[in-house]
C-alpha cells in the first residue's frame, strides 16, 4: 500500500517486471479492445470485473474512494462470509489456442485472493448449464501484487474463460495470451484477405526491439488510438535497421499492403521495406534466422507522419504465394498497423 505521507491523487505505478515469451509473441486474447467482456460473475462490489480486461497497466491512486470504499484498478470482491468463491466468465475477443495466462494482482496486497484456478470451454453462443468446462489451470497459490505466468502448450480452441478466486479478494488484470484460429476451408479462394489481421490468424514471430511498443499492435483492428498503441523501437544509434517478421493466416499471393503511421510525428521510419517468403518448415528462430536472406517484395518507401501509406500491385514484386512478411523500419521509429491483404494460395504451393 501507498505510504502515509504520499499526497492524495498520487498515481502509483506497476512495477516493472521480466514477461516470459509468450507475452511478446501472441496476442491477449481477453482484451477489451477486441470486444472481451465479462458475462457473468459472482460479485463486484469494490471493483467491475470488466476492469481486469483492460489494456492500461493497473495504477494505484492514493486517496481515491467511491461509493463502494477504496477505488482499486480491477476486480474486487466483497469478504466472503459463507464458505464459498467468487468466479467471472470471460468471453474472449477472438476464439483460439491459448499459449499462456497471466493472473496479475497489482496493488492488490491485503486484499489479493490466496488461490485461483481457470477453466475453459468452446461454446458459440453463451455458456449455459450443460456447457462443458475444461479445468486449464489448477487451484494454483496467489501472492500480492504479483504477476502469476502459467504456460500452456495444448492445441484446443477455446471461447471463455471462467477465473475462480478462492474465496474472494481483487484480481487487477486477467490477461490470455494466444493465438486466434480460423476455418479457412469454407472462404473464398478469389476474394482478398487481409491475412496479417489477428483474427484472420496474422502472428508476430519476432522482432528486433520493442523500447516503447509492443509489436502485436501491428495487426490490431482499427487504426491506433494513439502513439502507445503500435510498434516503436529506441533511437538507433548505430547503423542497421530495426524489423519485425510476421506470420500470414494463410498463404496468399500478395495484392497490396498498408503501412500505418498514425500518431507517430516526430518518431516515423524514414522509410520502410518489406520482404517476404513462403515458409513450409522450421521454427520461428530459424524463420527469423532465414528472414534477413528474404527476397524483397516491396523496396524502401519514403514514409511520413501519422499517415496511412498504401501500396498496390503494380508498386510490389513478383513473388508468388508466401506465408511470411519482414517489415523493415530505416533506420529506426513507430509504426501503427501493418496490413496485408491477398488472394488465397494452397499451402506448401
Amino acid at each position: 500500500m501507498a505510504a502515509p505521507h504520499m499526497p492524495v491523487g498520487t498515481v502509483i505505478n506497476a512495477p516493472s517486471v521480466e514477461f516470459p515469451e509468450f507475452v511478446n509473441r501472441y496476442a491477449n486474447l481477453a482484451l477489451d479492445d477486441f470486444g472481451a467482456e465479462v458475462i457473468e460473475c459472482s460479485d463486484q462490489w469494490f471493483g467491475d470485473a470488466n476492469r481486469m480486461l483492460q489494456s492500461a497497466e493497473p495504477v494505484f491512486i492514493v486517496g481515491k474512494f467511491d461509493d463502494h470504499g477504496k477505488w482499486m484498478d480491477g476486480w474486487e470482491t466483497r469478504r466472503r462470509r459463507d464458505g464459498g468463491h467468487d468466479y467471472a466468465v470471460i468471453k474472449l475477443g477472438v476464439s483460439g489456442v491459448i499459449k499462456g495466462i497471466d493472473i496479475d494482482t497489482s496493488h492488490f496486497t491485503g486484499n489479493y485472493p490466496p488461490a485461483a484456478s481457470v477453466l475453459a470451454c468452446y461454446c458459440e453462443d453463451t455458456p449455459d448449464e450443460s456447457t462443458v468446462w475444461t479445468e486449464i489451470v489448477p487451484s494454483t497459490t496467489l501472492s500480492p501484487s504479483t504477476h502469476h505466468f502459467i504456460e500452456f502448450d495444448d492445441d484446443r480452441r477455446w471461447t471463455h474463460c471462467r477465473l475462480n478466486i478462492y474465496p474472494d479478494g481483487g484480481v487487477a488484470r486477467f490477461r490470455v495470451y494466444g493465438q486466434p484460429a480460423t476455418d479457412w476451408t469454407s472462404k473464398d479462394s478469389d476474394a482478398l484477405y487481409e491475412v496479417s489481421a489477428l483474427a484472420n490468424g496474422g502472428r508476430i514471430v519476432g522482432f528486433n526491439d520493442a523500447h516503447f511498443g509492443v509489436p502485436f499492435r501491428l495487426v490490431m483492428p482499427g487504426r491506433g488510438v494513439n502513439m502507445g498503441d503500435g510498434w516503436e523501437t529506441r533511437r538507433r544509434r548505430e547503423p542497421g535497421y530495426d524489423w519485425v517478421v510476421v506470420e500470414l493466416g494463410h498463404p496468399v499471393i500478395v495484392e497490396k499492403i498498408e503501412v500505418d503511421t498514425a500518431h507517430f510525428k516526430g518518431n516515423y521510419p524514414d522509410r520502410v521495406s518489406i520482404q517476404a517468403a513462403n515458409v513450409t518448415y522450421g521454427t520461428d528462430q530459424s524463420t527469423i534466422t532465414q528472414a534477413m536472406f528474404w527476397p524483397v517484395l516491396l523496396r524502401e518507401q519514403k514514409m511520413g507522419p501519422d499517415k496511412q501509406h498504401f501500396f498496390e500491385r503494380d508498386q510490389l514484386e513478383e513473388l508468388g504465394a508466401v506465408t511470411h512478411v519482414k517489415l523493415n523500419m530505416h533506420p529506426d521509429g513507430g509504426v501503427s498497423r501493418l496490413r496485408i491483404w491477398g488472394r488465397l494460395a494452397k499451402k506448401g504451393s
